[in-house]
Parts: C-alpha cells; structure tokens; sequence
C-alpha cells in the first residue's frame, strides 16, 4: 500500500511539472545534450519518469567506456560492468552516487549475475574478449574460473569461447550463454565441472542466433530456461536439461536478456531496425509473455496474436543493453555504444 501510494505522489508531481531542475546541467561534456524535462515514458500500468542524469559522474575520476549490464544487491547497491581499461565494476547506490569500483582485468566485462548461496551473495562475470566467466565475492575477489570447455570438441581454438550470459539454478548449476561465440548453452555444477550442452548456431527449434542473455525462469511449477536468440528476434524456452519448449516471437526486438522481478518479463531492446543509428527500447511483458510496455517506443499492438513491430520515440535511449529493476520496480538502464554515457533510471509512475 506504501508503494502504491508513493507512486501516486509520483505520478502527480510529474505530471504537473515535467521539469526537474538540476544544478550540474553540462558540467561534464559527456552529456552533449542539455535535458531540461524528465518525460513520462511507457504504456498501461507500466509507466515511468525519466532520469538521464541519475548517474552522471566525473569522467576523469570514474570513466566508462561501453556499459552493459547491471544487478542489484541485497544492501540495494547496484553494480555495473563497463568496458572502461580504468574499472571494469562501478557500484552505485540508488541516488546515484558512486560507492565504489574494482576491477581492470575483465576489459570486456559484459554480462553480470547476482547469485545468493545462504546468507552470501556473489557475482558471475562474463568476458568475451577474454574468453572466460568469473564468479567473484561482492569486493572482487576471484572464486572460481570457467574458461573454453575442453569438453566440447567444436572449440577448435580457446578464442572460439565468446560467452556473454550466465544464470544461476536454485541448485547452483550455473548455465552460461556463448553468445558471442559458437552458441552453446553450457551447463556446470556449483564448482565448475561441465555437465553438459546444447544449442548451437543454427535455424531448427533447438538452435540459437546469438544466444546472448539467459534467465533460469521459475514463474511456475514447470522450472524452465529462457534464452534469448537476438537475431532472430525471439525468446526460446528450454527444460533445464536443454530439451526445447517453445519459441516466442517479438518482432524487430534485438533482445539483449531477460529480466524477471515480480512475476514480470523485463529487457532491453538494443536495435530494432539499424545498428548504424540509435532506435533502442525497453519492453515490459506479463506473467503470459504479452508486451504490456514499451517504454521508449511506440504503444505494444498486437494483431491476430502477433506483435506488430514498436517504432523508437528518437528521444529516450541510444543502445540500452540491459535493465536492472529495485524493489519499488524502479527500472536502470546502461547502455553499450552510447558516446560513453553513464546509466539512467526510470522511476515507476
């Protein structure tokens, strides 16, 4: 009820302003344009207020380069791979405000998995430039190792490993997504020892095209993977032994990775049309993989039960890469490609 009542005074405010003066407006030539008006942005019951500036920082004291991923920690301290030679991890906390950073041995840091073991959480960090993924405490400290699995006799060379995701089962097998790479899904115990594989670059149901984010989906008593195939603009679902479920179809959604929080599908959609000019999006779907919300595009239309394509705003993002959502389904954004911006937030109306 708290929540609700606070988005309500939210909503209200923002709506009856639109403006939001801000001290440090151009300090830093990173943010080339000015931003006079936080806009109202998304559709339905899934409507948010944006902030551009939320993570603004001194480029001199904590640069980025290309931003990819974000999780949330149970302190709500918010953790952010970026491709910057100077910090590979920044840590904010959710004013904004930079905690901390650590990190200058992953110089393709991309895709980012909070996991919890008891009363432990740590991170998995995965570097396609360094073909390898990395689990590490909170603080950076390196725990386990996987690099290109010897098991798998398509790896000709160990640069072939290109992986961009991981995602954690509640028995902690960790699967990770090659997708960079020759996409395999991989599946490892707790400890890093291969249990097995499946996927693969292809066109049958079993194949992916880029498979670059995966999210262990427990939504309902049938535990389930979903894995993104970007190029093909699709969600595929596995069992957790890799046996193929379903496909689900999202038209001109070059999707980066799912995120689930509260029984609702969230990502980030890279490109819709043309990787050579910035029409990115966000999508929000339900508990029945419908879009409900594309925050930064068009409204979701759907037409004989197929999703009709969403058309960028050419205001809100450049490249978003991947969402990260807070307990009051507040919403942040790194983006990969972007003139080295740092994160925005959305803030739930």
């Amino acid at each position: 009820m708290m929540k609700n009542n606070r988005r309500h005074f939210i909503k209200k405010t923002a709506l009856a302003t639109g403006v939001l003066i801000n001290p440090f407006e151009n300090i830093f030539p990173i943010t080339k344009k000015a931003v006079k008006k936080n806009p109202i942005i998304g559709h339905g019951d899934f409507r948010y207020q944006v902030d551009k500036k939320w993570g603004v920082q001194d480029p001199s004291q904590f640069p980025v380069n290309d931003c990819h991923e974000m999780v949330i920690d149970r302190n709500n301290r918010i953790f952010m791979t970026t491709t910057h030679p100077k910090n590979n991890i920044l840590i904010y906390d959710r004013g904004g405000k930079i905690l901390g950073s650590w990190g200058t041995e992953y110089p393709g840091a991309h895709g980012l998995t909070l996991s919890e073991e008891g009363d432990e959480e740590f991170l998995f960090i995965t570097d396609p430039e360094t073909h390898k993924v990395c689990k590490t405490t909170l603080k950076g400290r390196k725990l386990l190792e996987i690099k290109t699995p010897k098991e798998i006799s398509d790896y000709k060379s160990e640069d072939q490993f290109k992986p961009t995701e991981t995602t954690i089962a509640p028995n902690g097998d960790i699967y990770v997504a090659d997708g960079y790479g020759l996409d395999f899904i991989i599946q490892y115990d707790k400890r890093g020892n291969y249990i097995r594989h499946f996927g693969g670059k292809g066109n049958k149901d079993e194949n992916f095209d880029c498979c670059h984010g995966i999210v262990f989906d427990s939504r309902d008593k049938n535990e389930s993977l979903l894995i993104t195939s970007r190029s093909e603009n699709v969600f595929k679902r596995f069992t957790p032994n890799g046996k193929f479920i379903e496909t689900i179809e999202l038209p001109s959604c070059y999707i980066c990775r799912p995120v689930l929080k509260n029984g609702i599908l969230y990502f980030a959609v890279i490109v819709t049309k043309d990787w050579g000019t910035y029409d990115g999006m966000l999508a929000v779907l339900n508990n029945k993989n419908s879009v409900v919300s594309f925050p930064g595009g068009s409204k979701p239309i759907y037409s004989e039960n197929k999703l009709i394509a969403s058309t960028y705003d050419q205001n809100t993002f450049f490249n978003p890469h991947d969402v990260c959502i807070d307990n009051d389904e507040n919403i942040y954004v790194p983006q990969w490609n972007s003139e080295k911006t740092y994160p925005l937030k959305l803030t739930r109306v």
